[in-house]
């Protein structure tokens, strides 16, 4: 895995993978002061490695890091985005075929979801991630 901040001129800055789980689990020593308040973007990339280097790209996702006051992962934000990710499961409950009723609550979570936590980098900027995979 390899983890990119963009920051806001579109230049990456690498985030060591023991970092971001240490953030993950809420660590007190591992605050990024310059984003308090802030979101920002940052791509997860999953990459097949030989020899613990990358050479193969399975998966980018481009998605939105929120920080609170302190310059802590907002775990208030955090949890809004796994709520919002259960909601978009379609019902596994067939409605019936007579019901004027459709439940198309999962679409909306999915959009409202894309909307918030999801971003599409621009065609420069997914070339110099992919360079920065295979440069580290």
């Amino acid at each position: 895995m390899r983890i990119f901040i963009i920051n806001g001129d579109d230049s990456l800055r690498r985030l060591p993978n023991a970092k971001y789980e240490r953030m993950l689990r809420c660590d007190p020593n591992e605050p990024l002061i310059q984003y308090a308040g802030k979101r920002i973007r940052y791509a997860l990339v999953i990459v097949e490695t030989e020899n613990r280097k990358p050479n193969k790209i399975i998966r980018i996702q481009y998605s939105y890091m929120f920080f609170d006051s302190k310059g802590f992962l907002d775990t208030q934000e955090r949890e809004r985005g796994m709520q919002l990710g259960v909601n978009m499961v379609p019902p596994f409950v067939d409605e019936g075929k007579n019901s004027t009723v459709i439940n198309a609550e999962y679409r909306f979570a999915k959009k409202r979801y894309k909307e918030r936590y999801l971003w599409t980098p621009s065609r420069e900027l997914e070339v110099a991630i992919v360079d920065a995979v295979f440069s580290t």
